[in-house]
C-alpha cells in the first residue's frame, strides 16, 4: 500500500499528477474498505447471543451463539476498539490541513502546487508525528494489556490454591485502581468533601469505578452464575454467604446481613450480577479491623458446590485463548521458541517487502491501463481493486480472529482494522504530502478527501458504543458502496 502510494507520484510530472489519482485511490479504498468490509465480516464472523439478563450484553460464555436475529446478536465493543477510535478520528488532522486550502485554489497544476506547498509541507510534518505518537501509543498499550493479564493470572492463580482470601487477593489491587482514579478526578476537580457516601478521595464507596468493575467482573464474572443454584440472575443471602465461606472470607454474620441489606434496594432477598460486584467491592475495601481480620486462613469449603471441578470453572477466563505454536516448533523449549518465532517473521517480512517492491510500479501502470481502456476515472479502478491486493492479509486474519468468537480476539480482529486506518491517515498519507511538497503535484482530490474523512467520522461514532449488533454490522458494510456512490455525485456536482 505504501509502496503503491510513492510509485505512482513518480515519473514525468504531467504523467505523475495522473497516476496520482491511482495512489490516492488506492489509499481512500484501502481505508474505506477496511473499516466497512472486514469490519462487518467480523462482526458476522464474531457474533454471540446478546444476553437478555444482563442488559442485552453480548454473552462470551457457552452456548455463545444460538439466536438467529441479527438484532439479538453481535459483538462487544471494548475499551481498547473505543480508543483505536479515537485515534484513528485525530489522525484525520492532516486531510483538514491539505483540503480546507485546496477548496479555495483553482487554476492549473503549477498555480495549485504552489498554493499547497506549504501546507503540504505542514501535513507531512503532522502525519509523521502522529506516525510516531501512533506507534508509541501502541507499545504502550501492549504494555499495559501485558501487565494487567499477568496480574489477572496471578490474583486467579492465588485464590486457585486457597492460599488467600477474596479480599487478601483483590484488597491492593482495587485500592491501586482507587487511588489512580481519584488521582484522575483529583486533576479536573478540586478534592469531594468527605461524607458518609465517599471514601475521602471522592468517590462512592458502595459504587466501584467502571475499571474495577471491570476487573472484579472478569474474575467473579463465572462465579456469581456458579453460585446462582437455581440460575435465576440473583444470589439470595445464603448463596452469598457460600460464597464468600468458599473463597475464605471469615465475615461475620452481622456484616454480611447489613452489606447484603444495602444492595438488596427492593427488599426481596436477592442481588442482582451488578449488586453482587458491588457488594464485594465493599467487602474488599473495607477495614480489616472490620471483621476480626482479613480472613487470610483457608478453611475447608463450606458446600459441595465447591469441588475442584467448579474451582476451575469459576477460575476459567472466558476469554483465555491458548496460545497457538507451529508444529515444528512445539518441541522446542518457550525461549527457543520465541528466537524462532522472530527469526521466522522477519524472514517473512524481507521476502513481502522486496515482493511488494518488485510489483507495486507494475500494479500502479496497470491499473491506470484499465481505466483507459474501461473509459472509467483511474480513482474508481483503484478504489475497488486496489484494497484487495494491498489489504487481504488484514482482512484474512481478522476474520480468522473474529471466528473464535471471544471479547478478546474481537478486540484484536477490530483494533488492527482501527489500526491500518490510523496507519493509512498517518503514513501513507505523509507520502502524497511529500510528492505534492518536492515534486511539485497538485492535491485536487475533495471529493475523495470527504469520502475518506466522514466513513471514518461514522465509524468513530459507531465505535464509541459498547457494543455492536450484527444487523448494524451490515449497515457498516453499505458504507462502501454508498462511499463511491458519494465520491460520484460529489464530482457531478463539480468538486474536484
Amino acid at each position: 500500500m505504501v509502496l503503491s502510494c510513492f510509485f505512482s507520484g513518480l515519473g514525468d510530472i504531467e504523467k505523475a499528477q495522473e497516476t496520482l489519482s491511482v495512489g490516492v485511490g488506492a489509499l481512500a479504498g484501502s481505508t474505506i474498505m477496511l473499516l466497512t468490509v472486514p469490519w462487518a465480516l467480523s462482526v458476522y464472523q464474531g457474533r454471540v447471543d446478546f444476553d437478555e439478563d444482563n442488559n442485552m450484553e453480548p454473552n462470551y460464555k457457552q452456548p455463545k451463539l444460538t439466536k438467529s436475529s441479527f438484532s439479538e446478536t453481535g459483538v462487544a465493543l471494548t475499551t481498547e476498539v473505543n480508543q483505536g477510535a479515537k485515534m484513528m478520528m485525530l489522525t484525520t488532522l492532516p486531510y483538514f490541513l491539505i483540503q480546507i486550502p485546496a477548496f479555495f485554489l483553482s487554476g492549473d497544476r503549477e498555480t495549485v502546487s504552489a498554493g499547497e506547498k506549504n501546507w503540504a509541507a505542514a501535513g507531512f510534518v503532522v502525519c509523521i508525528s502522529f506516525f510516531i505518537f501512533y506507534l508509541y501509543t501502541q507499545v504502550k498499550m501492549s504494555n499495559d494489556t501485558i501487565h494487567k493479564m499477568r496480574r489477572i493470572a496471578v490474583i486467579k492463580e492465588t485464590l486457585k490454591k486457597g492460599a488467600v482470601s477474596l479480599r487478601g487477593a483483590l484488597r491492593e489491587e482495587v485500592i491501586s485502581l482507587q487511588k489512580k482514579e481519584s488521582r484522575r478526578k483529583a486533576s479536573i476537580t478540586s478534592d469531594t468533601e468527605k461524607s458518609p457516601l465517599t471514601n475521602g478521595n471522592g468517590m462512592d464507596h458502595n459504587q466501584p469505578s467502571a475499571e474495577i468493575s471491570e476487573l472484579l467482573k472478569g474474575i467473579l464474572g463465572e462465579a456469581f452464575r456458579a453460585y446462582d443454584i437455581d440460575g435465576d440472575g440473583n444470589l439470595n443471602k445464603k448463596e452469598f454467604h457460600i460464597f464468600l465461606t468458599d473463597f475464605h472470607e471469615s465475615i461475620n454474620k452481622n456484616t454480611v446481613d447489613a452489606v447484603f441489606a444495602d444492595f438488596d434496594s427492593d427488599g426481596s432477598g436477592t442481588i442482582d450480577y451488578d449488586e453482587f460486584i458491588a457488594a464485594c467491592y465493599v467487602l474488599i475495601t473495607k477495614s480489616s479491623n472490620d471483621n476480626g481480620g482479613p480472613g487470610r486462613s483457608a478453611p475447608m469449603r463450606a458446600s459441595c458446590i465447591a469441588t475442584e471441578q467448579l474451582s476451575e470453572r469459576i477460575l476459567t477466563d472466558e476469554d483465555e485463548e491458548e496460545e497457538e505454536v507451529p508444529e515444528d516448533l512445539t518441541a522446542l523449549s518457550p525461549e527457543e521458541q520465541q528466537r524462532a518465532i522472530i527469526r521466522r517473521a522477519f524472514s517473512m517480512l524481507i521476502i513481502g517487502t522486496a515482493i511488494v517492491l518488485m510489483f507495486s510500479d507494475p500494479m500502479v501502470e496497470v491499473l491506470s491501463e484499465i481505466a483507459v481502456r474501461a473509459n472509467i476515472p483511474p480513482f474508481y479502478v483503484s478504489f475497488i481493486l486496489a484494497p484487495v491486493a494491498a489489504n487481504a492479509s488484514e482482512v484474512i486474519a481478522s476474520q480468522y480472529y473474529a471466528s473464535k468468537k471471544t471479547r478478546k480476539t474481537i478486540t484484536v480482529a477490530l483494533t488492527a482494522l482501527e489500526g491500518a486506518a490510523s496507519m493509512n491517515n498517518t503514513f501513507c498519507l505523509s507520502i502524497f504530502m511529500g510528492l505534492i511538497y518536492f515534486r511539485g503535484l497538485a492535491w485536487q482530490f475533495s471529493a475523495e478527501t470527504l469520502a475518506i474523512v466522514l466513513v471514518q467520522l461514522v465509524m468513530y461514532v459507531y465505535a464509541q458504543r459498547s457494543k455492536m449488533s450484527t444487523a448494524t454490522g451490515f449497515v457498516v458494510l453499505s458504507f462502501f458502496p454508498l462511499s463511491v456512490i458519494l465520491v460520484a455525485l460529489l464530482e457531478y456536482f463539480g468538486l474536484d
